[in-house]
């Protein structure tokens, strides 16, 4: 109660405003040093700026500053004019690192995206949107990258959430790099999975597949989820961050597809940021509806009545709700064992 009446009253300070405003100094600070490769340059060293500077072909006193900075936020250490990364810094920034977070190259896509907003906002569309298969490779790696981090530290404990008792086959529409096939396999030694994404994207695919040695449990398909057909047979269909891509139209086809694609009694599962009926909570879903608007041609973030409908439309019913322990939401529907209903009368 007490949240929702913090949430009412809003912001009651210029201070609080101001915090807000500029509170973009400290990422853009963080992502201009890592696009140039400052972290990665100082590695396990120390250097003075201009050292630093001549490293990275980067003008010294401009570097001195962006240095100096990354002391204040606390990924850079100074002593006696030498720089050093923070333990931090050296385990997740340094390139190479076991633990290198190569996604960040994805933030500053997104800050560039972001910029538009204003733009956005007055056309009701993006002007930047670009689908995966026109995005440079570079720019389609590290976006990779970034699902894959987010996704390897949230697969295990997703999947624990899910029936299945009467899985075998298991289809990921957008898999990405495959680690939600990746913990289903991991999860039960008779499923196999089947990674789906576009023709662009499944070379990287296979790669991560490859490095986790799953080859033997987890297949390859190319293809477009909303212009090519998904297969038949599965147990299970998996929609992971792929709803918010999309138009409200787009997915109820995809929906319908899916369905299609199951076997009797198997289950449509979706994860994705589900924002409320007002579109007002959580704060992360709502703030994501203008990264999709900023980001892609129609996408957005979806209402749960509105997920419902789509699944009821495609003839799923036993339709639930299960949250995860991260920012995501699990909606659930199953294929009829014997379809005698009409999908009008399904609940």
């Amino acid at each position: 109660m007490k949240k929702a009446k913090d949430r009412a009253r809003g912001l009651s300070t210029s201070d609080e405003l101001f915090q807000i405003i500029f509170a973009f100094q400290k990422p853009r600070v963080v992502l201009t040093a890592f696009e140039l490769g400052l972290f990665t340059v100082l590695g396990d060293k120390s250097r003075t700026s201009s050292e630093a500077a001549r490293a990275l072909r980067t003008a010294p006193r401009a570097t001195d500053r962006l240095m100096n900075a990354l002391c204040a936020i606390g990924l850079l250490a100074k002593k006696n004019g030498q720089f050093s990364n923070s333990p931090l810094a050296a385990r997740h920034l340094v390139k190479g690192k076991p633990d290198y977070l190569a996604g960040l190259g994805h933030g500053v896509n997104l800050w560039d995206s972001w910029s538009t907003l204003t733009e956005a906002v007055r056309r009701g569309a993006s002007v930047v949107a670009k689908r995966v298969s026109e995005r440079g490779k570079e720019s389609l790696t590290s976006f990779i990258a970034a699902m894959h981090t987010r996704a390897v530290r949230m697969a295990a404990g997703v999947v624990a959430l899910l029936d299945l008792s009467h899985v075998t086959r298991v289809l990921d529409v957008g898999a990405g790099s495959g680690a939600y096939c990746m913990a289903f396999v991991r999860a039960n030694e008779r499923i196999r999975a089947t990674a789906f994404d576009l023709p662009h994207v499944i070379p990287l695919t296979k790669k991560y597949i490859k490095q986790e040695q799953l080859s033997d449990k987890i297949q390859t398909v190319a293809g477009d989820c909303n212009a090519d057909s998904l297969g038949k047979g599965f147990d299970l269909i998996f929609l992971s961050a792929l709803i918010h891509s999309n138009s409200f139209e787009e997915n109820r086809e995809l929906i319908r597809k899916a369905a299609d694609a199951l076997n009797p009694g198997g289950q449509v599962v979706i994860q994705d940021f589900i924002v409320s009926e007002d579109r007002t909570e959580p704060a992360f879903a709502a703030l994501f509806a203008l990264n999709m608007l900023v980001g892609t041609k129609a996408g957005d973030t979806y209402t749960e009545s509105e997920v419902r409908s789509w699944m009821r439309k495609a003839g799923l019913s036993k339709i639930v709700r299960i949250g995860t322990a991260y920012d995501t939401t699990l909606i659930i529907g199953r294929k009829a064992h014997q379809d005698k209903a009409p999908f009008h009368q399904v609940q």
